[in-house]
Formats: structure tokens, C-alpha cells, sequence
């Protein structure tokens, strides 16, 4: 430890200041102990130096000018580039270790999380909540220092400012019949309070209609999340670029019930999985695209069309911020199980903001499945550059004829919403015939399954 020394003359300029005394006087270590080297000057005017009283303890484990470090916005994909800072889950002050999360981008598609490339405690927060940030951008400056390291630097600083306030002589209070002048309430009034309150007419009260309402007419206007715009974007693009066409038909789900009755248990204590009616329609549907590859295709540049052997299906999941489409690749080479436990997957990470954009990149075919939430009946929009959707909807007894005879049955209504410019109307009432026959008689997937 070094000790300080001040002059017994003292002038103002050089009271108990540690390490900064004036530049005539200067400290060099001789047997581990600081000893004054006097100046000419210094020795004219007869000063004569004594230790302080207290001296100032100084910690090598805090030092004055730390190594300083950015966390910048990480690479989020090639098509995107920016998006806006919803959450920093760090304030100034606080510790961070490698890889901790510090802060989440909301972007056009995903949530990207911002993660520390150093361990270090937090000194600046370069941007605010709901700024617009871009990849390479600075968001947090951290100083990497460890942890011990700014717990003793606190330890130091908090033990110097005890010492300080010992030696801080009392404020002088004010006496208690004295009131500061600031506190006292003003007598002045305002020159039209003593004018009366103005009365509404007669005339003025009876215009007034006799129902008004009397009830809240606030309105709060937020900002629209920038997923939701970019979806709102997409939409009426594809409603600009797309020919659309809708056919629709109805399906007796008799058979399929039963078999979802059957096995539901088994299939959920052996895979884990709840077995629903989106694995068979997905599997029906794969099939019904290899018979009719065009309503799997696309066109690109206006003048090519591209056929795919293979279906990456686009589920779309409802989030609190907006639709969203994560893809289950090739379910060509699923059955019914497993596409079931793969749409579960991606449905739970969707609704809790963990998608991937490997997730939420290409599909073929999208699924969208509104019956979920009570709907009956609907037309979907297609997910551009894709070709098709198919909508399925709420199952729901009525009365169908059956062998000449009216019987009840579980019905449901579906929807091919198509591309009118790649896919005519023959191949997709084809299609979504094909997908009619598979759900009524399930027995015959696997035939095809089998060949």
C-alpha cells in the first residue's frame, strides 16, 4: 500500500490529494515506504511534510481504466438485416457470463437473441427498447473484467465512501417553525377564480340528445410488432401476384375418429405424443401431392416452373405476435405419428418464441387448420412462392344420405385455395378428392403406403 502526504502548510490546492500533488513534488519508493523528494523551490519556503492521519487504501483488483468490450447484433439471416429491440433482460451494473442472453430482436420472422461474447459487468446500454438495430450494431458495452475483480473494486469503493461519511460534517438543520419559502402554499389565486362557474344554457342542454352515451371512449393506439407487419406485407403480395381459385368439398371423418379413438392412448404412452387429426390429413395430403406434383411445384421468375420430389409441409401457428409458418420437412417419408409429434414440436417452440430461421425457411405445402378455434368455414391465402393451401376446418354432426338413407355423421369441410396460373381447375378438384378418399377410409394410405 502507498501512504499520501500533505504539506503542514497546506495550501488548498494540495490537501490530502493521493498521487496528485503538485508537479514540484514528487514520490519514489525506497524500502517499500514513500519518501518526499523536495525541489529547490520547495526547500525556499521551508515546508515540511508529515504522513496523513488516514491514508487511502488503493486496490489492484479494480483498476481505474478496464478493458472495455461491444455486444453487437448477430448475423440473422441473408434476406434479413434488421429488426427492433424488444427486450434487454441487463442493466447497468450487472454481471454476464459467455453466452448469456442479454437482449431480443424482434425481426420479420423470428425472435433473435442477443448473446454475450465476453464474461464482464454491464457499463453502457447503447440502445433503447423499440429501436430499430442492425446486424454489426452495438447494443451493450460490458467490461471484461471477472467476477472477484468487480466485487472487490465495489468492496474498496463502498468501504472508502464509510470512511467519507464519517469525516462529512452534519448539514445544518433547520430550525422546526422555520418552513422553507418553496413549501409554503401560495395565496395567490388565480384572477378568474372568484368569477362564477358558467352555467350550460337551457337552449344549449336540451340540443344535448337524451341517449348519449355515457359510457368510455378512450382509444390507445400501439405500435403494429414488426413480425405482423411483414405478414400483412406478404399477404397482399401474394393477393397481387397470385391468380387465386378455391374449390371445396366435405369429408365424412367417421372412419378416422375411430381410429384416433383406438389408438390415441397407446400412441400417447409409447411416442409421448397426443394423436390428432392433423397427422392423417398431413399424410393423405402428402399422398395426394405425389399423384398431382403440380399443386407441389412453383413458378419462378414469372416463366419457370419448378417441380420438387420431395413435400416440406408449412404449418401455420398462431403466436401472440402474429401468424407464423414453421416447416416439417419431408413428410413424404413420415407416417401418421410422426408427423403428429414433429407438428407438436415445432407448434410449442413457435408459441414460445424459439424458432429457428432454418424453421421458418422454404415449404411446399401449407396446412392451415382453423377448425381448432370453432370456424366452419373459410378461404385461405396462399403462402407465397408456394402453389397451394389446403384449409380444414371444424368437424360437425349433420345429416348426410348414405345408401339412399339420411344419417348423421361427422362432416367437415375443406378448402384448395390454388394458383390459377400454374394449376387448372381439374388437378386440384383431383387433389382434393384424393385427400377425401384417403381421410374416409384410412385403411387405403396404407395400401399405398404398402406398394
Amino acid at each position: 500500500m502507498i501512504s499520501r502526504a500533505i504539506l503542514s502548510s497546506e495550501p488548498s490546492w494540495a490537501r490530502c490529494r493521493p498521487l496528485l500533488t503538485p508537479k514540484r513534488l514528487t514520490y519514489t519508493l525506497r524500502a517499500n515506504r514513500a519518501a518526499p523528494i523536495y525541489t529547490e523551490q520547495f526547500r525556499s519556503r521551508n515546508w515540511k511534510v508529515k504522513p496523513c492521519m488516514k491514508p487511502r487504501l488503493f486496490s489492484a483488483r479494480a483498476p481505474m481504466f478496464a478493458e472495455t468490450k461491444m455486444i453487437e447484433v448477430p448475423q440473422m439471416a441473408e434476406s434479413i438485416s434488421e429488426g427492433v429491440l424488444t427486450s434487454v433482460y441487463k442493466q447497468i451494473g450487472d454481471y454476464v457470463e459467455v453466452d448469456e442472453e442479454v437482449a431480443s430482436i424482434e425481426t420479420d420472422k423470428i425472435d433473435v437473441a442477443v448473446n454475450a461474447s465476453g464474461s464482464g459487468v454491464v457499463t453502457k446500454l447503447l440502445v433503447n427498447e423499440g429501436d430499430t438495430v442492425t446486424v454489426g450494431q452495438a447494443v451493450v458495452e460490458i467490461s471484461v473484467e471477472k467476477r472477484d475483480a468487480a466485487e472487490g473494486g465495489d468492496a474498496q469503493v463502498s468501504k472508502a465512501s464509510e470512511q467519507t461519511e464519517l469525516k462529512t460534517p452534519e448539514v445544518q438543520q433547520d430550525p422546526p417553525n422555520q418552513v422553507k419559502q418553496e413549501q409554503l402554499p401560495t395565496r395567490e389565486q388565480p384572477r378568474h377564480s372568484h368569477a362564477p362557474a358558467a352555467q350550460p344554457s337551457s337552449a344549449q342542454s336540451n340540443s344535448a340528445p337524451m341517449n348519449a352515451y355515457k359510457g368510455s371512449r378512450s382509444e390507445n393506439k400501439v405500435k403494429m410488432p414488426r413480425m405482423r407487419v411483414r405478414t400483412a406485407e406478404r399477404l397482399k403480395e401474394s393477393q397481387k401476384t397470385a391468380a387465386f381459385l378455391t374449390t371445396f368439398n366435405e369429408i365424412d371423418m367417421s372412419r378416422v375418429m375411430k381410429f384416433r379413438k383406438q389408438n390415441k392412448d397407446e400412441v400417447l404412452a409409447k411416442y409421448g405424443v397426443k394423436l390428432g387429426f392433423m397427422g392423417p390429413v398431413a399424410r393423405a395430403s402428402a399422398l395426394a401431392l405425389k399423384q398431382i406434383p403440380v399443386i407441389n411445384a412453383s413458378i419462378e421468375n414469372g416463366d419457370t416452373i419448378v417441380y420438387r420430389d420431395y413435400i416440406d409441409l408449412s404449418v401455420a401457428v398462431a403466436t401472440p405476435k402474429g401468424l407464423v409458418t414453421p416447416i416439417l420437412r419431408n413428410i413424404e417419408d413420415m407416417n401418421v405419428v410422426e408427423i403428429e409429434k414433429g407438428i407438436a414440436e415445432l407448434g410449442t417452440r413457435a408459441r414460445d418464441g424459439k424458432l429457428t430461421m432454418y424453421d421458418m425457411a422454404g415449404g411446399t405445402f401449407t396446412i392451415s387448420n382453423s377448425g381448432i378455434w370453432g370456424s366452419l368455414f373459410g378461404t385461405p391465402i396462399i403462402n407465397i412462392p408456394q402453389t397451394a393451401v389446403l384449409g380444414i376446418y371444424g368437424i360437425q354432426e349433420r345429416p348426410v344420405a348414405v345408401n339412399g338413407e339420411a344419417v348423421i355423421r361427422p362432416m367437415m369441410y375443406t378448402a384448395l385455395t390454388y394458383d390459377h396460373r400454374l394449376v387448372d381447375g381439374r388437378e386440384a378438384v383431383i387433389f382434393l378428392t384424393l385427400v377425401k378418399k384417403y381421410l374416409e377410409d384410412p385403411s387405403s394410405m396404407l395400401i399405398v403406403l404398402l406398394y
